[in-house]
């Protein structure tokens, strides 16, 4: 299972190929259109998602609601496109409109991209290394995610941590969780942390300033045994960390405890194995549901941090690559804070590694037949 993208933030739209999906899985385009417009919210958006309203252009792949085992086509239009026409026009000359961008903004792909591709204009560059090319990648997610879900695996996430601000109170299952961050416009499940997160993101705005977070990502219904500790680039924890590091912005990854496993002796970290009920139980999920690079049946919990947006309304020095001259950077249109929808993004992600690994382990042509060699390992393993 696999796919590619193709497009430009303000080109005439974002493309997904999706290739290796089963026959027979149930597609909802209102699914994938729902998680679009997650993506799109959240406290401290810039004007840019005042613009689009992104909806899923199915082109090939399913029909009468259904998938066909072929490739899966995705077109999202971009509606800024009518304004962006000639300065991104295809072919022609550049036009007098067209301003070429020379100062690289810090912390964005600008000059190492502009460098890599002999590009003059840096438009060149932001235009796909910008961060509006992650719809394609929740398009993508949300055909993984409805995979899953048809086999009982569910895909939540909320925000852990933003700015100096970390959510503390956690109570409930997951779902419930879940629910309360789906209603906050921050993705946080305490009302009270919620609070402070949005006068800190109404501060930064006023200063000019970003900000960043960690968001967290829950997955239950996992059976035993995705990935491999067998080869490397098989684990399915390295595979999970990767796919979250592809997004723009985030700069670190951990599962489970992570990181902080680091400051504690082994007696504090590692989860007991008991056995009853003729099953496999873990009284802790310190692991994050993944040991050896091989789920071990518990919910997978990985955290994503995200830098702090690096387009500042009061920008940085930088400098001219044509003249070599210092000058503040280039200011594109942008957003004060957007953790709430890295979190979509990131569940995207997630939801696709996860489909790859799970067709791994009991793939088929159809959904049918990926049931049945999921029910006879299920069997067999809780035979044991």
């Amino acid at each position: 299972m696999r796919y590619l993208t193709a497009g430009e933030s303000h080109g005439p739209a974002l493309t997904a190929i999706l290739d290796g999906i089963p026959s027979n899985l149930p597609v909802s385009v209102e699914e994938i259109d729902h998680q679009l417009w997650r993506r799109q919210q959240g406290f401290g958006r810039g004007g840019r998602m005042k613009i689009e309203t992104d909806r899923v252009d199915v082109q090939s792949g399913i029909r009468f609601g259904r998938t066909m085992g072929t490739p899966i086509a995705l077109l999202i239009h971009n509606k800024d496109w009518r304004n962006w026409s000639e300065k991104m026009a295809i072919e022609g000359n550049a036009p007098d409109s067209v301003v070429e961008i020379t100062k690289p903004r810090p912390g964005h792909a600008d000059l190492a991209g502009a460098l890599k591709y002999n590009q003059e204009d840096i438009r060149n560059i932001l235009e796909r290394a910008s961060a509006r090319n992650t719809a394609t990648m929740v398009a993508c997610g949300a055909v993984a995610r409805q995979l899953l879900h048809r086999f009982g695996i569910d895909v939540y996430s909320h925000v852990v941590e933003l700015g100096p601000i970390k959510v503390d109170r956690l109570d409930g299952t997951i779902p419930e969780i879940a629910e309360r961050a789906e209603r906050s416009e921050v993705r946080v499940a305490d009302p009270e942390a919620e609070a402070q997160i949005i006068e800190a993101i109404t501060a930064a705005k006023e200063a000019g300033d970003t900000l960043g977070g960690i968001f967290e990502i829950i997955v239950t219904g996992v059976p035993v045994g995705l990935g491999s500790y067998a080869m490397p680039d098989r684990k399915l924890d390295g595979r999970l960390a990767q796919a979250l590091m592809s997004i723009q912005a985030i700069k670190g990854v951990e599962i489970g405890m992570g990181f902080d496993a680091a400051r504690h002796p082994g007696s504090l970290v590692h989860d007991e194995i008991n056995h009853r009920d003729d099953r496999y139980h873990r009284p802790t999920n310190r692991a994050g549901g993944i040991e050896g690079g091989v789920t071990n049946g518990q919910p997978i919990i990985v955290r994503a941090a995200m830098k702090p947006i690096p387009t500042l309304y009061k920008p940085l020095e930088s400098v001219d690559m044509r003249t070599k001259e210092s000058y503040r950077a280039t200011i594109e249109r942008s957003d004060v804070c957007a953790v709430p929808a890295a979190a979509v993004v990131g569940e995207a992600m997630v939801a696709w590694t996860l489909a790859q690994a799970f067709l791994e382990k009991f793939g088929g042509d159809s959904v049918e037949e990926i049931q049945d060699n999921l029910d006879a390992y299920l069997k067999r393993v809780n035979e044991r």
